[in-house]
């Protein structure tokens, strides 16, 4: 390999120019040389002398480049990335991972018989509040964790003609945010034994779901999963009740709106969030908790490496697979309005 990790970006949407480009261009030892898009202009404009090519395959046939990172609709996720590890490349696919488990579960026994990284961007492992969250949780201030809520609400009344708010396979509110939420659970409290999930679709002109509920259980404690579009007012992104204390955290991650905004990471305080979570322990007495500084950035250097061996895949692609599967088993859970046991291949 060569010094530098050669890096080409399929789409240039959203997910492409808000996260991946500029998170690729401020990784150490990544350089991003090439993005394929039906967007040429906003390309060139915003990314002046990278290679661009109109059609995935193209970019898939230069042999210059050695990691291919997929930011198109979900729809392409696995046919891009199966091409892609037969076309003998390291692969990063935006969540969520695929369309289906069963897709999923293909593309981690393609990329093990290829030898090749498959990871997925699951980046809110790296979100400021998370990381506060998870040391807090390991620090054991809280004792053991009965009670565990997780809201990502926004204020979005307007429904966009867009592929992300239609009604397929994909799209909706529990294929754009469940990845999120259900993955920052299951790194905290490992796989679920059953998912109960009410959708619905509540804006005006909306067709796909926009706003979710799900219930998550565990032996020894209750997780609620919520996203809602039509949130004008947010309450605590997380609640936390434990034996020993609480934890409540209002706001989201700032490193998003900084992205979309143009500002690039680097910049001093990046990931700083505004708004400490607050504890409040048995005794009564309450305190700020901040965690780390968010770190999106940690995400491409740690493929780097693991890439040469020296370091572990950030977000292993079996990882992503069962994320995939909790999400097919909350959606069979609100056909059949019924708690749905997870299925035992998800400990495989």
């Amino acid at each position: 390999m060569a010094e530098r990790l050669r890096a080409g970006l399929l789409g240039y949407g959203y997910a492409g120019a808000t996260f991946h480009a500029p998170l690729l261009q401020a990784a150490d030892g990544v350089e991003l040389v090439a993005v394929a898009s039906s967007r040429p202009e906003q390309v060139r404009a915003a990314l002046p002398g990278v290679r661009l090519f109109a059609a995935a395959e193209d970019l898939l046939a230069a042999d210059d480049i050695e990691l291919v990172v997929i930011a198109t609709p979900n729809d392409s996720h696995f046919p891009l990335a199966e091409a892609a590890l037969r076309a003998g490349k390291h692969v990063v696919v935006d969540k969520p991972f695929t369309l289906r488990a069963e897709e999923a579960r293909q593309l981690c026994e393609l990329a093990e018989r290829e030898g090749r990284l498959l990871s997925v961007f699951h980046n809110r492992r790296w979100d400021a509040d998370f990381l506060a969250l998870r040391g807090l949780l390991q620090d054991g201030r809280l004792g053991r964790v009965v009670h565990f809520e997780s809201h990502f609400d926004r204020y979005r009344p307007q429904v966009r003609q867009r592929w992300r708010e239609s009604d397929v396979l994909g799209a909706g509110l529990w294929y754009d945010l469940g990845p999120h939420l259900l993955d920052q659970a299951v790194q905290l409290f490992g796989l679920p034994q059953a998912i109960l999930l009410e959708l619905a679709v509540l804006r005006d002109g909306a067709v796909g779901d926009d706003w979710f509920h799900a219930l998550l259980r565990y032996p020894d404690k209750r997780v609620l999963l919520h996203a809602g579009t039509l949130v004008a007012d947010a309450g605590p992104r997380f609640i936390v009740h434990g034996t020993e204390g609480s934890f409540t955290k209002y706001g989201l991650d700032p490193q998003e709106d900084a992205l979309r905004a143009g500002v690039l990471p680097g910049i001093s305080g990046w990931g700083r969030d505004p708004q400490p979570g607050r504890v409040m322990g048995a005794e009564g007495g309450a305190g700020d908790y901040a965690g780390p500084d968010g770190a999106y950035t940690r995400y491409y250097p740690m493929v780097r490496d693991a890439i040469l061996a020296k370091g572990a895949n950030p977000v292993p692609a079996r990882e992503a697979w069962r994320v995939m599967a909790l999400l097919e088993l909350g959606l069979r859970s609100a056909d059949l309005q019924a708690w749905q046991t997870a299925a035992d291949s998800l400990a495989g």
